[in-house]
């Protein structure tokens, strides 16, 4: 007759004897690890309910724009690449619960699995069209985040967050192309503007919303986006203050925290992306705007050593070609500004065209990275800059009188002096790219709209009232380029001159 302790008895029967094998110190034990499980899962199922659910993207052109959950890139504090804080993962927290709670039931000899279903609308664990994962699928993600755990302590911070904290916006839907689009949000020059960021979407991924729209470029809407509408699509959020370029091993910087380290954030990403499919991809556009165009500028190169040699990749610039000039007090602002990004993340060894003669913030310059770039690359910017005029053609501290306050936030409300000035900003940024127009396979969409960016909003990019230049919309002309349609370099007349212009009105200035 077998022993009731072998492999064959019940279950329960077994439960019961190792009760009283163990004693009240291991059953407090069990107890104890069961619990955390249960209140793991309860905190997840509670997260996930708090989410609203993405609505199911549509083809209509009356559609809203598709909603992307945030996906947190695994593994990339192998790079380095982190932030200040932790973003919380439910399925983590699983994952390590589970880790603890299988350490302490196997040393009494029980097999223990556990299976956990939780629904996540449109998780997308592989480079594939985005779909709620099946029961298994997550099992399996979840005994892998286990396995990744080790035998580190569940409550230490840096090392529960499986999941990383660097952060993208995934939406997938077939395999006609890849975008990758690189968000923006200008720069931090010192400690303290970079602290007043860590608190906030644009330096940590704890306080990210859990879901944006994706238009413009991004969308899967065909007449929004009739060239890239059926492309996966991945929006890389931003949030190291330096264009995703900065490489700091320090992370003590006077005493307080940061993490300088843009680059490894970048490269942190794109394995990840490589390792989904995107080493497949046979065409591969990287675009950015503002802060992200910059950055687009930076990495292009980067990006298309990473793809095969036969696929068509490019990039594209959106509101991100920053001019060196005088603003109305006759001082470089925006160049001093730049060197002490510069400096703050040591950058001066990032950029091998900057010549040891040069001041430290003109490196930071695209009319100056652009000179070393040999993947193809369109240039969108609008002649008069609204971000560009507030900040770096006539900045608060250049303007103590306030004269130019009314025509920083309206463009119709400048005088003709101001006007004057603003041509000749318009100049500028014409004799910057001036040498682009002598690369064949180079693009530009240069119109007189006072905006700063223009491919991520669909009534600029592509639609009735979009602004226009040679009756081709952005789309339409950034379209032509990409697949070699036509040579397109398109420059717009001065302002007032084109009506389709949408020229925004502010109540206020944009933020440095």
């Amino acid at each position: 007759m077998p022993s009731p302790t072998s492999a064959s008895a019940p279950p329960a029967h077994r439960l019961r004897l190792w009760w009283r094998r163990r004693g009240r110190g291991g059953a407090v034990g069990a107890t104890f690890a069961v619990a955390l499980l249960a209140a793991a899962v309860l905190l997840a199922l509670s997260y996930y309910a708090s989410v609203p659910v993405a609505p199911t993207p549509s083809s209509s052109s009356g559609s809203r724009p598709a909603l992307v959950d945030l996906t947190l890139v695994r593994r990339a504090q192998e790079k380095g690449a982190r932030e200040s804080s932790p973003r919380f993962d439910p399925l983590s927290t699983i994952a390590a619960a589970l880790q603890v709670v299988r350490a302490l039931l196997q040393s009494s000899g029980f097999a223990f699995e556990c299976a956990v279903a939780v629904n996540v609308i449109c998780s997308v664990l592989g480079w594939e069209r985005a779909r709620v994962p099946s029961a298994e699928r997550l099992r399996h993600w979840i005994s892998e985040l286990a396995h990744s755990v080790g035998g580190v302590q569940l409550f230490d911070s840096s090392t529960t967050y499986l999941i990383s904290f660097v952060s993208a916006m995934y939406a997938l839907f077939s395999t006609f192309g890849t975008g990758i689009h690189s968000q923006g949000g200008g720069w931090c020059q010192n400690l303290r503007s970079c602290a007043s960021r860590q608190k906030s979407v644009l330096g940590s991924s704890l306080y990210m919303e859990h879901q944006v729209e994706f238009a413009g470029i991004l969308s899967n809407d065909k007449p929004q986006n009739p060239d890239f509408y059926n492309w996966n699509k991945v929006k890389i959020r931003y949030c190291d203050g330096a264009s995703f370029s900065g490489n700091v091993k320090d992370e003590l910087q006077n005493g307080t925290k940061f993490f300088f380290r843009g680059q490894r954030i970048w490269e942190a990403v794109m394995s990840e992306l490589l390792l989904k499919g995107l080493r497949h991809a046979k065409q591969a556009f990287l675009t950015g705007f503002s802060a992200g165009g910059l950055a687009t500028y930076i990495h292009c190169d980067n990006f298309r050593a990473m793809l095969p040699k036969d696929s068509r990749v490019k990039c594209l610039a959106d509101g991100g070609f920053f001019l060196d000039v005088e603003d109305i007090s006759r001082q470089r602002t925006m160049r001093a500004f730049y060197s002490d990004v510069v400096r703050l993340q040591d950058l001066r060894g990032r950029f091998s065209h900057c010549d040891p003669n040069m001041d430290l913030g003109q490196c930071f310059f695209p009319s100056e990275v652009v000179k070393d770039i040999i993947t193809p690359v369109f240039v969108l910017n609008p002649a008069y800059d609204a971000w560009q005029v507030q900040h770096v053609l006539a900045p608060e501290a250049s303007d103590p009188q306030h004269s130019w306050l009314k025509c920083r936030l309206d463009i119709s409300k400048c005088d003709s002096n101001q006007l004057e000035i603003l041509q000749g900003f318009r100049k500028e940024l014409h004799n910057a790219i001036s040498e682009l127009k002598h690369k064949r396979d180079w693009g530009f969409f240069i119109d007189s709209c006072f905006v700063h960016c223009q491919s991520m909003n669909s009534l600029t990019w592509h639609s009735p009232s979009s602004p226009r230049v040679n009756n081709k919309t952005i789309a339409e002309a950034v379209g032509d380029w990409f697949f070699d349609r036509r040579e397109v370099k398109e420059t717009d007349c001065e302002y007032p001159c084109n009506p389709t212009c949408y020229n925004l009105v502010f109540t206020k200035p944009f933020k440095a």
